[in-house]
């Protein structure tokens, strides 16, 4: 008994807390594409000619493996680039893309497994190859709207048939019979 009360003791303060605002998700069907980059392409820039050249509005990075002899990556709460330079393999990139804006992060690891991390910026220059598959959502919209909260343009999702300048909720469908009073 003296184990129970103990254990209601210091797990009440975890079970006080309040559960975590319910979340609304949007899905859609995907399609994937598969790339390569080639040795000196810029990492950013190719992904972004990518997005555009296929009117990509909501998509994914899956994956990705490749090297790099430049990462220029903005580092967590700084304002420049950080800029390395060496033979690093690319262990992580992931992020949202948009022909509206992209949000993506980079993780690389130099030859002693040094790793670092942050913003993909322009000038990651391929050393050998980037192995690129990523998906596109057809039926969503991404968009880099402001947010109250810091002031950044961040991810708000809208259905692809969208022209409304807020997020959509689906109208009524027309001709449906009038429920009895």
């Amino acid at each position: 008994m003296l184990r129970i009360l103990l254990l209601c003791l210091l797990a009440g303060p975890a079970l006080a807390q309040t559960a975590p605002a319910v979340l609304t998700a949007s899905t859609s069907t995907t399609k994937t594409y598969a790339l390569r980059l080639r040795p000196g392409d810029d990492l950013r820039q190719s992904l972004t000619a990518f997005i555009k050249a296929n009117n990509i509005r909501a998509g994914a990075l899956v994956t990705c493996v490749g090297s790099l002899t430049v990462a220029t990556l903005r580092l967590a709460n700084q304002e420049g680039p950080s800029v390395y330079r060496g033979h690093f393999e690319i262990v992580s990139l992931v992020g949202t893309l948009s022909t509206n804006g992209s949000h993506v992060h980079i993780s690389v690891a130099d030859s002693t497994g040094r790793t670092v991390g942050g913003h993909l910026l322009d000038g990651c220059r391929v050393y050998t190859t980037a192995e690129i598959v990523l998906s596109e959502l057809p039926e969503l919209e991404f968009r880099r709207e402001p947010d109250a909260t810091f002031g950044y343009q961040e991810l708000v999702v809208y259905p692809a048939a969208s022209a409304l300048p807020g997020p959509v909720s689906v109208p009524p469908k027309k001709n449906q019979p009038k429920a009895k009073k």
